[in-house]
């Protein structure tokens, strides 16, 4: 199964339950996914790069016995690349068996939105494909932009690293 086919996090009716997302930061900007998608957060630490890769994959980790390819969102999002530091965090995905490493600037909370207060993102025309947002998230002054990583992140992504699994 692929992580494109994941439930979508806003597929519930309207009368749904409040749904909690992680908010993390990449330069200005805050992003949240499912909470549900997350298995684990950790620093960056030891990882091994994985020759001809593409920039956005910095490599794999070992997590306890476990191969976890290891995917830079700021260059997945064509963003200037950046040093790591104390603040550098690995958000550990698992979604249909398939358990994958994301880095981010930072992480900054648990964010629960209401449906009402979620609208759906802006058309920005056809120069760039935003398939992967799944809406914006107010909380008080805050703007989320909230992200589905299974139709961000793909199989193409995982090319380099398929045979390591």
């Amino acid at each position: 199964m692929t992580l494109d086919s994941m439930q979508h996090p806003l597929d519930a009716d309207s009368t749904a339950t409040p749904r909690q997302f992680l908010a993390f930061n990449l330069d200005d900007d805050e992003y949240a996914i499912d909470i549900r998608q997350v298995q684990e957060l950790r620093g960056v630490d030891q990882f091994t790069r994985i020759a001809n890769a593409p920039p956005h994959i910095k490599g794999v980790l070992n997590l306890r016995g476990l191969i976890v390819p290891l995917i830079d969102l700021r260059l997945k999002l064509n963003m200037q690349d950046r040093d790591y530091d104390a603040f550098t965090v690995v958000i550990v995905l698992n979604s249909h068996g398939r358990t994958i490493g994301v880095v981010v600037d930072s992480v900054s909370d648990v964010a629960t939105l209401e449906t009402a207060q979620i609208k759906p993102p802006p058309s920005l025309g056809s120069s760039f494909s935003t398939d992967y947002l799944i809406g914006l998230g107010t909380v008080e002054e805050r703007m989320l932009i909230l992200v589905d990583l299974g139709r961000l992140i793909n199989e193409t992504d995982f090319a380099d690293t398929a045979t390591l699994h």
